[in-house]
């Protein structure tokens, strides 16, 4: 096992009624900013639960945060934030919601000329402080609610990408599984191979002797693809929407990820899919990871083979032929819960894989993934068999 350092200080408040207790999680003086999405939290009830649990608190709202949050709206929530000296910030929503919101908290106090400076330059611009965070899941997915991560898209130039600083972790989160009760099927498909494709990112690499984090991500990948299902045919099912929405937390609270290889290369190249077409990004990955298992399969082969014996039970066959069934149970997987994995679903063609390609090659990327080998003309590839 590698070294590692683990922080997480998100306190969860999970279970049925728990939005009751944001009275006591707010500070009473605080100067709130609640922001959400496009409004389905005020046709399910759960803005309503928010506003009751805080009466008489000082509250503005800041809605019409896209699924994936623009940095040109972002930064007029900046603007409400410094003109209102808001102190805290309650995100109500899934992942973009809560990702937006952390890029809030950090660009409010950014002293940095251009806040968009947190996204290019992670490594020059590191974010130092941020207004506190608390918040409400609506959509289990992202795993957002108990890590300090976020992932903005700038509208004008199609760039989607990623910071993370422990300064914008939630103060608290609250998970009432009663709201998968009300999602459409999509977001729930999106949010089971979302949080399915987070564990594999942190688990198929090589093996680093970390039994813990091995059987853990297993654990989690199996609860996923036994209650995931469950979710889907049964809305009401609170029992499977709660396994389904801890599943998504776990897997990206930074547990599983600790002292092992992270790969992160399909997030990377899904990432693009979205900047350009405005594919899901659960549907994006479920497009990459197929083909990075094939391109990377000697590389990846120890963990692949673990994986196809703990999770899906094949254990007979040369290696290929392992390897091959293997691929296909993850491809039927995500394609049961009802998500595609070729390109041509999505009408992308070829064409795309230059304007990935190139993207990679003007940010200076000359290789991703566990091993640092996966390069562009691997890219290139990977797109090319996902292509139909």
């Amino acid at each position: 096992m590698n070294n590692f350092e683990f922080y997480n200080s998100v306190r969860i408040c999970f279970g049925k009624g728990e939005i009751a207790k944001l009275s006591t999680l707010v500070p009473r003086d605080a100067r709130i900013m609640l922001t959400y999405g496009g409004g389905s939290i005020k046709k399910n009830g759960v803005y309503d639960q928010v506003i009751s649990a805080l009466s008489g608190f000082n509250i503005i709202g800041f809605g019409g945060i896209e699924a994936n949050p623009h940095y040109e709206t972002l930064m007029k929530a900046v603007a409400l934030v410094k003109a209102n000296k808001i102190d805290f910030l309650l995100a109500v929503g899934g992942g973009s919601v809560l990702d937006g919101t952390k890029f809030i908290a950090a660009a409010a106090l950014w002293e940095g000329a251009d806040p968009w400076d947190i996204m290019t330059r992670r490594n020059h611009a590191t974010v130092k402080k941020a207004i506190p965070i608390g918040t409400v899941l609506t959509l289990p997915a992202t795993g957002s609610e108990m890590n300090g991560t976020g992932v903005i898209t700038k509208w004008e130039t199609k760039d989607k990408l990623a910071f993370a600083s422990e300064h914008t972790l939630p103060r608290f989160s609250i998970l009432d599984p009663e709201v998968v009760f009300s999602l459409p099927q999509i977001q729930i498909s999106n949010g089971i191979v979302d949080a399915f494709i987070h564990v594999m990112e942190q688990y198929l690499t090589y093996p680093a002797n970390a039994p813990v984090q091995d059987r853990f991500a297993e654990s989690i990948l199996i609860t996923l693809i036994e209650e995931g299902p469950k979710v889907l045919a049964d809305r009401s099912d609170y029992n499977a929407a709660a396994n389904f929405m801890w599943a998504a937390t776990m897997a990206l609270n930074g547990l599983i990820g600790a002292g092992v290889p992270q790969d992160w290369a399909t997030h990377m190249i899904g990432h693009e899919l979205t900047a350009f077409h405005g594919i899901d990004h659960g549907q994006t990955l479920c497009i990459v990871l197929p083909g990075i298992m094939r391109v990377k399969r000697e590389n990846k082969q120890e963990k692949m083979l673990q994986y196809g014996e703990r999770v899906w039970k094949i254990t007979e066959g040369t290696v290929d032929e392992r390897i091959e069934a293997i691929i296909e149970k993850t491809v039927h997987f995500f394609e049961s819960v009802g998500i595609k994995t070729k390109l041509s679903d999505y009408g992308v063609g070829s064409e795309i894989i230059p304007k990935v390609v190139n993207r990679f090659i003007n940010r200076g990327i000359k290789a991703i993934g566990e091993r640092g080998d996966l390069t562009t003309d691997d890219i290139a590839r990977i797109l090319e068999l996902q292509l139909k």
